[in-house]
């Protein structure tokens, strides 16, 4: 017998109150996945996924426990209930768990309005071996690329549906295309490599297959020839395609976790200036056709625009139930949850004020400095904000791109240099995290 997502959580908490559960939290997720990669022209690998899983969390008293199972026949679940509270007798207690009260829950949302589903036809393998194999003929296609290292077709539909003991019940669906191709440039020990890629929703939406792998070899162009840029203290443009890792960091900040250990370079600093006085980060869960987008959150409350950032200053943290207890505040309706682990404060979509200038404006503002368009690794301490990454990307000289570079680091605080933030205006508006390019003052540079 074939039970419906609503059948299988009710049949969760009935079960997890039988094995002694005070209260219990419920999920299914049911997904299917096509992946295709193509190289040389010729299909390399295609994979298809299908799965109904399940995830339950139980209180008792103030301890938990979750669990989670991708058996959904009901003797399967009674044992998982079983499991969970048998954890949750031995857990440590949390004073701060419990479930929403009823008036805090959301009620007359509608998530169709957010279009988070893409009522189109799921596509054939046939035709994501098409979408791959023209990305990756228009990478090969650009004067200077030697070889794609491989190109990836897409498409992922993935419904969930939560039920809590609190009452709270609801259930959505979610859809994602994508197209990408990596191109490589040069021979030897000169070869270099960069990609592109989109992913959205709609599949309509999508740029071409061919845009895509034009960019991504004309990027792998671009690169060849690279050396390492001068040490020293210069200006610094992060490329909208990285800026968004500045702003992630500050939201890691203020993440009601981090505060609430004590573990954040925010913390005691609400109602302070930590932005320019001209940009604000404001978050929108309810943006039309876009990946973060939600009516509630996973422990049911109903969610909200808000800035996090308002002119400049910090107006407050990113809370889920626990967190907000923790810290005698109201919750902000930014619990995320998976199917195994409690609930954690997360980020819907966020936006960064957008300047009036172009990148290229703020190249030649620069002067001398470096660009940089992509990063690895990552040494934040949490506590101060000292910032140390890995970067590549290209030196610019009298206001002008001169060569490719690589192997540099970028230092400084970040709770200093996030205040010397100039904004361009080139974000990209259907992303989660719209972020413009940023140009930073005053960073040091570590490389020849």
């Amino acid at each position: 017998m074939t039970h419906s997502h609503a059948d299988l959580t009710q049949m969760m908490l009935d079960a997890a109150r039988r094995a002694g559960a005070d209260a219990a939290d419920a999920r299914v997720a049911e997904g299917r996945s096509n992946v295709v990669e193509v190289r040389g022209g010729v299909l390399e690998h295609a994979e298809r996924a299908e799965a109904v899983d399940l995830g339950l969390r139980v209180l008792v008293g103030q301890r938990q426990a979750s669990i989670s199972s991708s058996d959904v026949r009901p003797e399967t679940i009674t044992i998982l209930a079983e499991r969970a509270v048998a954890m949750a007798r031995e857990a440590p207690e949390d004073p701060y768990i419990g479930l929403a009260e009823p008036s805090q829950l959301a009620t007359g949302w509608d998530m169709d309005v957010l279009e988070l589903a893409d009522p189109a036809p799921e596509p054939t393998p046939a035709a994501l071996q098409d979408l791959a194999c023209r990305a990756e003929a228009a990478a090969l296609d650009v004067p200077g690329v030697t070889q794609a290292q491989s190109a990836t077709a897409a498409y992922e539909t993935r419904g969930l549906y939560m039920a809590l003991s609190n009452g709270f019940s609801a259930g959505y669906a979610r859809t994602g295309s994508y197209v990408g191709t990596t191109a490589i440039a040069g021979t030897g020990s000169g070869m270099e490599r960069d990609s592109d890629g989109d992913a959205r929703i709609f599949a309509a939406d999508m740029r071409t297959p061919e845009d895509i792998g034009q960019r991504a070899g004309a990027r792998a162009v671009e690169r060849v020839g690279a050396r390492k840029p001068p040490t020293g203290a210069y200006p610094v443009l992060f490329d909208e395609r990285v800026a968004a890792s500045l702003i992630s960091h500050l939201l890691s900040a203020a993440s009601g976790t981090a505060v609430a250990r004590g573990a954040s370079w925010l913390r005691g600093r609400l109602g302070e200036q930590v932005l320019p006085a001209a940009l604000s980060l404001v978050e929108d869960p309810h943006r039309v056709r876009v990946r973060g987008s939600g009516a509630f959150d996973a422990e049911g409350l109903p969610t909200r625009r808000r800035a996090i950032v308002d002119e400049g200053r910090l107006t407050g943290w990113t809370l889920d139930l626990a967190t907000a207890r923790q810290l005698d505040m109201a919750p902000t309706g930014n619990a995320k949850r998976g199917l195994s682990g409690p609930p954690m404060p997360g980020h819907w979509n966020i936006a960064l004020t957008q300047g009036e200038a172009s990148r290229d404006d703020l190249i030649a503002q620069m002067g001398t400095g470096l660009l940089v368009t992509s990063m690895i690794g990552s040494t934040i301490n949490p506590n101060t904000g000292d910032y140390s990454r890995g970067a590549s990307g290209f030196w610019v000289e009298a206001g002008q791109i001169a060569y490719p570079v690589n192997e540099c680091t970028i230092a400084g605080s970040l709770p200093e240099f996030l205040q010397r933030m100039t904004p361009a205006n080139d974000a990209r508006a259907h992303l989660s995290t719209v972020v413009p390019s940023l140009l930073v003052e005053g960073l040091t540079l570590a490389g020849a």
